[in-house]
């Protein structure tokens, strides 16, 4: 007989786990067995977990794949991985919420705030933080996706968003889907072609982070700004 989470004794079942002495001890796998919900015939929503981390690799290789991808995994399906992508969602939102009228004066947190909303993506992204005269966030917005070149980010939409929020500075971001966090030739055009852009309706930009795999890289701590 098959022994099921149900079988398990209290303290060793996720959920009651979670309940009683906070996520934080939970393990990858016992996580992913919260939002997956049951396991398959044999194995429990736990040993799934378990196997899809193996079989994945680790836990950002298997949630940085795409809903449709993730789907053809054993044991999810299309409601499972849209429920994983959702979590995810719900966490970025959340950060975002933190960082929502914060004055950012601390620019590994704003790197690694970036790093979260627009680092997983297959495919270049470019968005701007849009900030008051306090440096304050007054909204994060994903403006344009494709290749980061003079062709792809329009500066008259950046400057239109930038007028919407009546924004003092922005900070400007964008993906390499590469991994490699090293500014191109048409990062740094784009860059200084925004900056005169924006100078007309006087809107600073503070920074353009570049995000990779690893720690994004900064253009004004380069002296590019």
């Amino acid at each position: 007989m098959t022994m099921t989470i149900r079988d398990w004794p209290l303290e060793e079942r996720p959920r009651e786990k979670l309940y009683t002495r906070g996520a934080a001890v939970l393990s990858d796998a016992e996580l992913l067995a919260l939002f997956i919900g049951s396991g398959r015939r044999g194995i429990t929503a736990v040993d799934l977990g378990r196997e899809l981390l193996l079989s994945a690799g680790n836990l950002k290789s298997l949630l940085d794949q795409m809903p449709a991808e993730l789907a053809q995994r054993r044991g999810l399906g299309m409601a499972r991985a849209c429920t994983l992508h959702a979590a995810l969602e719900l966490g970025r939102r959340y950060l975002a919420c933190e960082l929502q009228r914060e004055t950012l004066t601390n620019p590994t947190a704003c790197a690694n705030f970036l790093r979260t909303r627009i680092g997983a993506y297959p495919y270049e992204v470019f968005a701007c933080l849009f900030l008051d005269q306090r440096h304050r966030v007054l909204a994060f917005e994903e403006l344009f996706r494709g290749s980061i070149d003079g062709a792809s980010v329009h500066p008259r939409e950046v400057v239109r968003r930038c007028l919407a929020h009546n924004a003092a500075a922005v900070i400007l971001a964008h993906n390499h889907p590469s991994g490699v966090a090293e500014p191109s030739q048409a990062d740094r055009d784009i860059t200084a072609e925004l900056k005169r852009a924006l100078a007309l309706i006087d809107v600073r930009v503070l920074d353009h982070f570049i995000i990779g795999s690893g720690a994004p890289t900064s253009l004004a701590s380069r002296g590019w700004l």
